[in-house]
C-alpha cells in the first residue's frame, strides 16, 4: 500500500477544507510531509505562491465591483478585483474571494493595495520616527529595527500584506495566491474606496497591483 492511500481521508478532508486545495494535491502535500498537517498547509502555500507568480504578468480585463456596507450603515467599501476572463469571474469562488476583501478593507482599514504605491514621504517619516525612538544604539542595530518598523507599517496599511481577519496566520496576498491556483487566473486587487462615517474617505488604486 502505497504512503498516499495510506492517509486517513478525514484529515485530507480538513486540510482541503482549510486551504481550499484540490484533494489529490492535499493527498499528495500530506503524503511529502508525512501526515503533518502543519507542513501540508506549508507545502500547499508554497505551490499556490508558486503559481500565482507565474500567473501575474497575464492581463487581467474582466472582474467585478463589489460594494460592501457595515455596522448599520457606518462603514462602506467599493473594491475592483479582477480576473482574466468572464467565466471565472461569475465563479462562486472567485465572487467568495471578491466579498472577504471587502470585509477586509472594512474591518482592517487599509490605505493601499500594495506597498508599490505607499509614498516614499509617509515611509522616511516612519523611518524617522523610528530612529528616534531609539537614538544612541549602534548604527547597525538601528538599521536592522527601522527596517523592522517599515515592514510592519506595510502590514498594516497595505491590503495585501495584512493579516487576514478570518484567519491571522495568512494575509491577504496568501489568500489571493491560494485562488489563484484554484481557479487557474491571474488575479487582481486594482483599487478600493473606504468610507467611514466621520472620517475623510479611504482610498487606494492599484494599476497592476497583483498577489505576487
Amino acid at each position: 500500500m502505497s504512503t498516499a492511500t495510506a492517509i486517513d481521508p478525514k484529515i485530507v478532508k480538513e486540510l482541503r477544507d482549510r486551504t481550499n486545495a484540490g484533494m489529490m494535491d492535499c493527498k499528495k502535500a500530506l503524503s511529502e510531509a508525512n501526515g503533518n498537517m502543519e507542513e501540508a498547509e506549508k507545502i500547499l502555500r508554497k505551490k499556490f505562491n508558486l503559481a500565482a507568480g507565474k500567473k501575474a504578468g497575464r492581463e487581467t480585463r474582466e472582474g467585478v465591483i463589489a460594494s460592501y456596507i457595515h455596522l448599520g450603515g457606518k462603514v462602506g467599501v467599493l473594491v475592483e478585483v479582477n480576473c482574466e476572463t468572464d467565466f471565472v469571474a461569475k465563479n462562486e469562488i472567485f465572487r467568495e474571494l471578491v466579498k472577504d476583501i471587502t470585509l477586509q478593507i472594512a474591518a482592517a482599514s487599509p490605505l493601499y493595495v500594495g506597498r508599490d504605491e505607499v509614498p516614499e514621504k509617509a515611509l522616511q517619516e516612519e523611518r524617522e520616527v523610528a530612529a528616534a525612538q531609539i537614538k544612541g544604539k549602534p548604527a547597525p542595530v538601528v538599521e536592522k529595527i527601522v527596517a523592522g518598523k517599515v515592514e510592519k507599517y506595510y502590514s498594516t496599511v497595505c491590503l495585501l500584506e495584512q493579516a487576514f481577519v478570518k484567519d491571522a496566520n495568512l494575509t491577504i496576498k496568501d489568500v489571493i495566491s491560494s485562488k489563484i491556483g484554484e481557479l487557474g487566473e491571474n488575479i487582481v486587487v486594482r483599487r478600493f474606496t473606504r468610507y467611514a462615517v466621520g472620517e475623510g474617505t479611504r482610498e487606494a488604486s492599484a494599476e497592476g497591483a497583483t498577489a505576487s
